[in-house]
């Protein structure tokens, strides 16, 4: 009997395996394709605008320093595979004036044709503790991180829509999962990206068109430098229980997920348990995906258990340290 019920579990999940590519989405192709990436002057969308060229792939970058822009462009150009591609630069803030951002894109579909895939790369960071932070930082995170991510979203879906076809990638964080000592301001709007993505796809996948929603760990980029100055200690010493990735690899990962139409892209170990950890109802690529969902949530909670608890002690004991600090400075 118990050999009876192995063999039909086996044999169910082999059966899921086989039917899972027949309705998975189809790739998208990136050859001769029109990527645009926002805040693809430095960083991680720098990265992933160079492994698309790299694939064969039309380029619009859009950001705000025009000098970074082209330098940029000269960077990704030395990775062409042949001499039809182009890369344009625009000048634009993402997050301040949607017709603007709308005119813009009209312009580079002009050049460059439709928008087959747009990646909402720009983002910004402010860390600190809750009543140290500047008010008007939380609306500044809220305009670009989330809005700088709504308004490129609305000027391409249209087209998208009438096509039958696209891809649009939210490039949120692990910050955008779990939320953690100093970064009350940034983890909400990150966090805000995935209900976005969410409600997006229901609405467009039957028009053919996937989103995408990165959840990227800490990586060494320009903005993640500047980020580390500001840090409070209990968020360098929780940072410290993981690794930083390059942005390279991660921009790898990024493509590959949109390009296949994977909901959740994640990077490393700590990242396939917190996709799994916090799928909640959000949406499935495949019967694989949801059979590890399933499977593994269990475990994995109880190991998220214990990463909680370090989280809560480094907090608590950076808190005794800093009061006895004061304490021994009065009695001075």
């Amino acid at each position: 009997m118990l050999l009876l019920a192995v063999a039909f579990i086996v044999a169910f999940v082999l059966l899921l395996y086989m039917v899972s590519p027949l309705i998975s989405p189809k790739p998208l192709k990136l050859p001769g394709a029109h990527v645009v990436v926002t805040g693809g002057s430095s960083g991680i969308g720098k990265c992933i605008a160079i492994e698309c060229y790299k694939q064969g792939a039309f380029i619009t970058l859009i950001a705000r320093d025009e000098n970074k822009l082209l330098q940029t462009k000269k960077e990704i150009e030395k990775y062409s595979v042949n001499d039809k591609q182009v890369v344009l630069c625009i000048s634009v803030d993402v997050s301040k004036d949607y017709e603007q951002v709308e005119n813009v894109l009209k312009q580079a579909q002009e050049k460059l044709g439709p928008v087959d895939m747009l990646v909402n790369c720009a983002g910004t960071s402010v860390t600190g503790k809750f009543e140290a932070i500047e008010v008007n930082s939380f609306e500044r995170l809220m305009a670009v991180n989330y809005l700088g991510s709504v308004y490129p979203s609305r000027a391409v879906i249209a087209t998208m829509k009438e096509r039958r076809m696209g891809r649009i990638v939210f490039v949120s964080s692990q910050a955008g999962q779990l939320g953690l000592f100093g970064y009350t301001a940034y983890s909400p709007t990150k966090f805000a990206l995935r209900g976005l993505a969410e409600a997006l796809q229901m609405e467009v996948k039957p028009y053919n068109i996937y989103v995408t929603v990165a959840y990227p760990p800490d990586t060494d980029t320009p903005g993640f430098a500047e980020e580390s100055k500001t840090k409070p200690l209990e968020t360098k010493l929780i940072s410290e229980t993981s690794s930083v990735c390059q942005a390279e690899q991660v921009a790898r990962v990024i493509v590959k997920d949109a390009i296949q139409g994977n909901f959740n892209s994640s990077v490393g170990s700590d990242g396939y348990m917190l996709s799994i950890l916090t799928s909640g109802m959000s949406p499935v690529t495949s019967i694989t995906e949801g059979l590890q969902q399933v499977v593994c949530m269990g475990i994995f909670r109880i190991v998220g258990l214990f990463y909680l608890g370090s989280f809560d002690s480094i907090v608590r004991r950076c808190m005794m340290q800093r009061e006895k600090s004061e304490s021994t400075d009065k009695t001075e």
